[in-house]
């Protein structure tokens, strides 16, 4: 079973990976598209996408196939199918819950539907789940994880938010978004 588990990570790594310019950064833009098809809209486009059902089978044959798993998630967001994608998303992180991209990723979905307290919740997740040989890799994702949820902390708790967007300026130091938040928090 360990064996299984670590080839599913690795399995899941490499797909991340893969589909990296999908799943990884894709949150720093801070102004997510707007135009959100009505949720029956999205069931419907889903079930005609003939990737959607081709995973779904697979993962149907394999609820372990975390490649699959990963796949689908993608394929929901591109969709902008956010209610499936979050699914997905948390079944990949009750598979293998120290994964950190996992995490990430539903926080972009969350923040694409509008729920940014549950999205600062994940990143919170992400950010404690990323492990130190992962920090270099993981530094872009780290400075908006840590820059959304300092912007969240900064009315309610501005110490916290003090220490969270200077974590996120010493992983990105150009961010001029976090650097502006770093000037209001300490005026």
């Amino acid at each position: 079973m360990k064996k299984e588990r670590v080839i599913n990570t690795q399995k899941a790594v490499i797909a991340a990976l893969f589909f990296g310019a999908t799943t990884f950064g894709f949150a720093q833009d801070t102004n997510p598209v707007q135009e959100n098809a009505p949720a029956s809209e999205q069931v419907q486009v889903a079930q005609q996408n003939p990737v959607i059902e081709a995973l779904k089978k697979q993962i149907e044959a394999n609820p372990n196939d975390t490649e699959a798993i990963v796949k689908l998630a993608t394929v929901y967001q591109d969709e902008k199918d956010w209610t499936n994608a979050l699914a997905t998303w948390q079944k990949m992180s009750t598979l293998l819950p120290d994964w950190a991209p996992s995490y990430y990723s539903q926080a972009y979905v969350y923040q694409n539907m509008k729920d940014e307290a549950n999205a600062k919740v994940a990143y919170e997740k992400y950010i404690a789940a990323v492990k130190p040989e992962e920090v270099e890799a993981s530094k872009k994702n780290l400075a908006y994880a840590h820059f959304f949820v300092a912007y969240k902390l900064a009315e309610t708790n501005k110490e916290q938010a003090k220490q969270h967007i200077a974590k996120s300026l010493e992983y990105d130091a150009t961010n001029e978004e976090a650097i502006k938040l770093n000037t209001f928090l300490n005026q």
